[in-house]
């Protein structure tokens, strides 16, 4: 008996790994978030399959119904939105398996930072521009943001800036990112990414809060950063035609121009 942690993509039922998929369609039993998961993706279970929406269970709810599973020596495929590795309350559920003796894996899934790229049609990382990304949220309810993980020490840097869990204080994010950013800075909000009400707000960190007035809502990602807007930034040295590299090498002298299978 196994727990599989799947990442479900953000939203459309098709982004889900091949992995994903056939593990779905493998468990008698899936848990799933109800809030977040689309319901399309329960097509995949089988006949007869225990389906359960933990939307609305605790932590300890969950885990009984781990725990009956494992007695019955049936797999669970676990379903969360997105992709496991950010803010999916997976690391609770871990620990406690690895506490009961509860084989489990993980299968990753679309993040939703991907998704809103995509659907903007940008790349977040542009040569000379903008070389890191900096997922990360404002203080909530659920968790609080350690010392130092604040918008104004990830501004000093730069970055592209994914962030996620806030449009609800917008007006707070705006002020304390403005003064490293500027008011020229694009922004850009997507609101459930690669859903059927997708919904898209460019703007800039001047403008931002009123062309969002009334529009706010919760499930939604703000990106903020030059390589938003960027056209006149370099071309990538990778696909140059004098770059030397190993499957094109420019001379005798290239490092890779003895380079050889047996070499891998």
């Amino acid at each position: 008996m196994t727990v599989h942690f799947i990442g479900a993509g953000p939203g459309a039922a098709d982004l889900i790994t091949l992995r994903g998929r056939d593990l779905i369609a493998a468990c008698p039993v899936c848990l799933y978030a109800g809030s977040l998961v689309p319901e399309a993706l329960l097509q995949h279970c089988p006949d007869g399959a225990k389906i359960i929406n933990t939307a609305p269970l605790s932590l300890d709810e969950i885990m009984a119904e781990i725990a009956t599973a494992h007695a019955a020596g049936q797999d669970v495929a676990r379903l969360h939105s997105g992709d496991l590795s950010v803010w999916s309350a997976m690391g609770e559920q871990l620990r406690r398996l690895r506490d009961l003796g509860i084989p489990h894996d993980i299968t990753p899934g679309v993040p939703a930072f991907a998704a809103a790229a995509a659907a903007l049609g940008t790349e977040l990382t542009l040569p000379g521009v903008a070389q890191s990304l900096v997922l990360t949220r404002t203080s909530g309810r659920a968790s609080a943001m350690p010392e130092g993980e604040t918008l104004e020490n990830f501004a000093a840097t730069g970055a592209t800036l994914a962030i996620h869990l806030s449009v609800h204080v917008l007006d707070d994010v705006v002020a304390r990112l403005s003064p490293a950013y500027g008011s020229d800075c694009p922004v850009a909000i997507v609101w459930r990414a690669t859903w059927p009400d997708q919904k898209i707000i460019k703007a800039t960190l001047g403008s931002v809060i009123e062309v969002t007035e009334g529009a706010r809502g919760r499930t939604a990602l703000i990106l903020v950063g030059p390589a938003l807007r960027a056209e006149d930034f370099a071309e990538s040295c990778l696909y140059g035609a004098d770059y030397d590299r190993r499957y094109r090498p420019q001379s005798a002298d290239s490092p890779w121009s003895e380079w050889s299978e047996a070499d891998e």
